[in-house]
C-alpha cells in the first residue's frame, strides 16, 4: 500500500519516537505533561511507558492501512533491532514491521464491535529477544462513520384509538435504533416522517408519536388503517440511511348508535293453550355498534295492563322473545295491541341518555280445543277403614271451557291405583270403595283422576284419599316379657313391669286397663300394680318360691283398650324361678344347675383335661396298630423265587415297557382272587373275577401261578397285569410284532393261538413257552 507522509512526530525519550500517519481529515493531539512523564519515569523496573489516545476511522476496504510508525533513537541504521507489537489485536487486526517499526490494519474495523484498542510497543535485540527499551502503551479508538441504517426492532406495531377521537390524539409511540455513535456527528440523529396513512394520522418527527389527523373517523365505515412510518439518520439530511415499519391503527367502537327495529309492526297469532314460559313470537332490533354497544333490553310499554306477556332479551342472539305469563282464553280476549321498546344498556357517547328504538306487536289468540277444567287442582277426601264396598268417597269435578261444552268424563289412572281399591264414575266423577281399606296398612291413598272430552283433550287432577281410623284392633304387650324371680326375693318385689301398644290410633289418645284372668284373681303367688302410666307392675306374693318345686309360673293379664267398642287380649306373662346371689343378680335359673356342686376347683379340673387327651392318645395308637395289622407282609428276600420273574431278560410287552407288571401284586399271590382295577383306563365292562386255584398261605407255585394270571388276563380285561395302554396298544412304527396287548383280543378261551410267537425269534421265544403252556392247561 501506498504509505501517506507523516502529519507529525512525537519525542517520547531520548531514544524512543513514534510516528503516527493517519487518513487525512483526522487530527490527532498527542496527550502530554511533566506530571505524568514524572510519575512514568518512576518506575523504574519497566522504565516509562507513554499512554497516547490515536483515532482511526472505521472503514471497509480490503487492503491493510498504515495506523502509524514506531521509531527509536537507537534505530541509527547499525543497530541490530527489532519492533515488537502487542496487545489487543496485535497480529490479527494490527500488524508491525519489525525493521521500520510501520503499524498496519489488517482487517476491517468496525466501531459496533469494537469502540478501541489498547497495543504496546518495544524495540527487543534481534539476536538475542532482550528488550532494549521499556514497553509503551498507548491507544487506538475507532472513529465512527454512519454505516449503520436506523431499526424498529419491535415492527410491525399495532395499536388503537376510539372511533371519532379529536385530531391530535395520541395513538402510539414508534421508536427506531441506530447502531452508530450518538455522541460524535449526526450518524445517529432520527427523523421520522410518514409514508403511508395519510390524511388519517401524522406522526412527530422527533418523538415517534403518532397522532390522529383527521376528525369523525368512523369504525362502522372503517375500522382498520395501516401506517406505514420511517426513520432516517443524519436528521435527515441528504445521504442519511432509513429504515421503515408499518403501524396497524384498529379504531375502537363507541356507542354511538342507535337500536333499530327491522320493523316498525309485528303480527303473531299464538294459541290459547300455549304453555306458559312458551315463545309466542319475537322481534329484534339491530345495533351497528360492537359488542356490549349494541346490546340492548325489551320491554313492554304499552298494551299489556293485565301482566299476560313478558319479553326476555336472548343473550346469542340480541333478540327479543316475547312469552306468556298467563294463559290465553279465547272465549274472553281475542287479540292483543302491544307496544314494544328497545333500549341500549350502555349510555350514549354523547351524553349519559340510552338510545332508544319502539315497535308495535299485534298479537291474535288462537282458539284451540281446551281440556277440562277441573274445580280444584287437588282433592283431600275421608273415608273410614271399615267402610263398606261400593260407598261414595267423594266427588270430583271438571267442566269444558270452550264454547262447544261437550260431555266430560272422568277415569282413573291405574298406573296410581294398581290393587284397583277405588271406582269412579265416568259421567259425574263419584268415586266409590272397590275394596275394603285398612288403616294399619296404608294410612293415605293418592290416586290421579283424568277428565276429557270428546276431541280427547285430557287434564288431570290429584286426588288424596285419608283412611280415617276406628277401634279394630286390641292391645297387646308391647314385647314378649320373661320374668325372673329370685328364690330369696321379698313380698312385694316388682318382679316385670309391662306395657302394651295398640295399632289403633285414637284421636283422645291411647288408655289401657289391665287385670287379671278371673280363675287368677286369688292366686296366692302373684297381683299387679297400675302404675298410672299406661303400664302395671308385677309384684311377688311371698318369699317362698323354690325351684325344687316350681321352676316356671304362666300368669295370664287381660289388657283392654279406651275404644268404642273396647277391644281386648290375653296375654301371658312366663315367670322363671331361679338362684340369685346376695345382692339379687341372676345365676342360675335351670332345677338341674340346683342339684350340680357349687363348682370344681383348678385341680381338679386340670385332672380331668389330662385324663381326656390320655384316653384320645390311646384311641389313636390302637387304630394306627390295627391299620398296621391289616397290611399284605411284603417279602423283601433278594432269593425269593417270585421276584425273579420280573428279573427276565425276555420282552414284555415291548422293548420300552418297565411297568408290565405290579410287583407287588406278583409278591402276594393271596390277593389272586381280589378285584383290581385298572390303573390306566376305566373298562367298559365289568368282569366278576371266578375263583382260581391256589396254594397255601405260605408255599406258593409261581410257574402255576403265572399260568393263571395268564389265564385270567385272556378271559377278563379288568384283570392284572396291568397293561400301559401307551404301551401295549401301540408297539411303534414299523414293528412286524404288531400289538401284543390283551385289550385289543376280541377272541376269549379257545379262539386265542399263541404258535406264532414262535416265530419271531429267540427274543419272544419264552413269552410262546409261557402262552402255549396256558393254552394246554385250559384244554385239560
Amino acid at each position: 500500500s501506498t504509505i501517506l507522509p507523516p502529519l507529525f512526530s512525537l519525542q517520547l525519550s531520548q531514544m524512543f519516537t513514534l510516528w503516527i500517519t493517519c487518513v487525512p481529515s483526522v487530527s490527532m493531539t498527542p496527550i502530554t505533561g511533566q506530571s505524568r512523564r514524572q510519575r512514568l519515569l518512576s518506575r523504574t523496573k519497566r522504565g516509562w511507558v507513554w499512554n497516547q489516545m490515536f483515532v482511526l476511522e472505521e472503514f471497509s476496504g480490503p487492503d491493510p492501512i498504515l495506523v502509524g510508525r514506531l521509531h527509536t533513537d537507537l534505530d541509527v541504521g547499525n543497530k541490530n533491532i527489532k519492533y515488537v507489537l502487542a496487545g489487543e489485536g496485535a497480529g490479527t487486526i494490527f500488524a508491525i514491521n519489525e525493521l521500520t517499526g510501520d503499524i498496519h490494519a489488517m482487517k476491517r474495523l468496525d466501531r459496533e464491535e469494537k469502540a478501541e484498542y489498547t497495543l504496546t510497543a518495544q524495540v527487543i535485540n534481534a539476536d538475542t529477544d532482550e528488550p532494549l527499551e521499556p514497553p509503551s502503551e498507548f491507544i487506538i479508538k475507532v472513529q465512527d462513520i454512519n454505516d449503520n441504517p436506523p431499526q424498529f426492532l419491535q415492527g410491525p406495531y399495532r395499536a388503537s384509538v376510539a372511533e371519532m377521537s379529536a385530531v391530535g390524539t395520541s395513538v402510539t409511540t414508534v421508536t427506531a435504533t441506530d447502531a452508530d455513535d450518538p455522541v460524535y456527528g449526526n450518524s445517529a440523529k432520527l427523523v421520522y416522517s410518514i409514508l403511508q396513512g395519510q390524511p388519517y394520522f401524522s406522526v412527530d418527527p422527533n418523538s415517534a408519536t403518532i397522532k390522529v389527523a383527521l376528525n369523525d373517523m368512523d369504525r362502522e365505515m372503517r375500522d382498520e388503517y395501516l401506517v406505514v412510518i420511517q426513520a432516517k439518520d443524519m436528521g435527515g439530511h441528504m445521504g442519511g440511511l432509513s429504515g421503515t415499519t408499518s403501524l396497524t391503527v384498529t379504531l375502537i367502537d363507541i356507542n354511538d348508535n342507535p337500536p333499530k327495529f327491522s320493523k316498525n309492526l309485528y303480527e303473531f297469532v299464538i294459541p290459547e293453550d300455549l304453555p306458559l314460559g312458551k315463545m309466542g313470537g319475537k322481534v329484534k332490533a339491530n345495533d351497528r355498534d360492537y359488542g356490549d354497544n349494541a346490546k340492548s333490553t325489551y320491554s313492554i310499554i304499552e298494551g299489556d295492563d293485565q301482566g299476560v306477556f313478558e319479553i326476555v332479551t336472548d343473550t346469542q342472539t340480541q333478540e327479543g322473545i316475547l312469552k306468556l305469563k298467563k294463559p290465553l282464553d279465547y272465549e274472553t280476549k281475542k287479540a292483543y295491541t302491544l307496544k314494544v321498546e328497545a333500549t341500549n344498556i350502555l349510555p350514549g357517547h354523547s351524553s349519559t341518555a340510552h338510545f332508544k328504538d319502539t315497535a308495535t306487536v299485534k298479537i291474535a289468540v288462537d282458539d284451540s280445543d281446551e281440556p277440562p277444567v277441573f274445580s280444584k287442582s287437588m282433592y283431600l277426601l275421608d273415608v273410614n277403614e271399615n267402610a263398606p264396598i261400593n260407598t261414595v268417597i267423594g266427588t270430583v269435578n271438571a267442566r269444558d271451557p270452550d264454547s262447544s261444552k261437550n260431555t266430560v268424563r272422568y277415569f282413573i289412572d291405574r298406573h296410581t291405583d294398581l290393587e284397583r281399591q277405588f271406582n269412579i264414575n265416568v259421567d259425574d266423577g263419584k268415586i266409590t270403595l272397590a275394596k275394603p281399606l285398612d288403616r294399619e296398612t296404608d294410612m293415605w291413598h293418592n290416586i290421579t283422576v283424568t277428565a276429557t272430552e270428546v276431541g280427547n283433550p285430557i287434564s288431570r287432577a290429584i286426588v288424596a284419599i285419608r283412611v280415617m281410623d276406628i277401634n279394630d284392633n286390641a292391645p297387646e304387650f308391647a314385647t314378649e316379657y320373661e320374668a325372673f324371680l329370685c328364690e330369696n326375693g321379698k313380698p312385694g318385689q316388682v318382679i316385670q313391669t309391662i306395657s302394651a301398644v295398640d295399632k289403633d290410633d285414637p284421636v283422645q289418645g291411647h288408655y289401657f286397663n289391665y287385670r287379671l284372668v278371673p280363675e287368677m284373681l286369688n292366686n296366692p303367688n302373684f297381683t299387679i300394680k297400675n302404675n298410672q302410666d299406661n303400664s302395671i307392675s308385677v309384684l311377688a306374693k311371698h318369699d317362698t318360691f323354690r325351684r325344687q318345686k316350681q321352676e316356671m309360673y304362666f300368669l295370664p293379664i287381660i289388657v283392654t283398650d279406651n275404644g268404642h267398642p273396647p277391644m281386648s287380649s290375653t296375654n301371658t306373662l312366663t315367670i322363671r324361678v331361679c338362684g340369685c346371689s346376695k345382692d339379687g343378680i341372676v345365676q342360675s335359673c335351670n332345677v338341674e344347675a340346683y342339684v350340680l356342686p357349687i363348682g370344681l376347683s383348678m385341680g381338679a379340673l386340670i385332672a380331668i383335661l389330662a385324663c381326656i387327651i390320655l384316653l384320645l392318645v390311646i384311641v389313636v395308637l390302637f387304630v394306627t396298630l390295627r391299620r398296621h395289622k391289616n397290611e399284605p407282609l411284603i417279602i423283601k428276600d433278594d432269593e425269593d423265587v417270585r421276584e425273579n420273574i420280573i428279573r427276565y431278560d425276555d420282552e414284555g410287552g415291548g422293548e420300552e415297557d418297565t411297568e408290565a407288571f405290579d410287583i407287588a401284586t406278583l409278591q402276594n399271590p393271596d390277593g389272586i382272587n381280589g378285584y383290581l382295577p385298572r390303573k390306566d383306563i376305566k373298562p367298559d365292562l365289568q368282569f366278576m373275577p371266578r375263583a382260581g386255584q391256589h396254594s397255601g398261605p405260605n408255599g406258593v407255585d409261581v410257574d402255576e401261578f403265572i399260568n393263571v394270571r395268564l389265564h385270567e388276563a385272556d378271559n377278563d380285561p379288568t384283570a392284572p397285569p396291568y397293561d400301559s395302554i401307551q404301551i401295549y396298544g401301540y408297539e411303534g412304527r414299523g414293528s412286524v410284532a404288531g400289538s401284543l396287548s390283551s385289550l385289543e383280543t376280541v377272541s376269549s378261551d379257545s379262539d386265542q393261538n399263541f404258535d406264532y410267537l414262535r416265530e419271531w425269534g429267540p427274543r419272544f421265544r419264552r413269552l410262546g413257552e409261557l402262552y402255549s403252556v396256558g393254552e394246554s392247561d385250559r384244554e385239560t
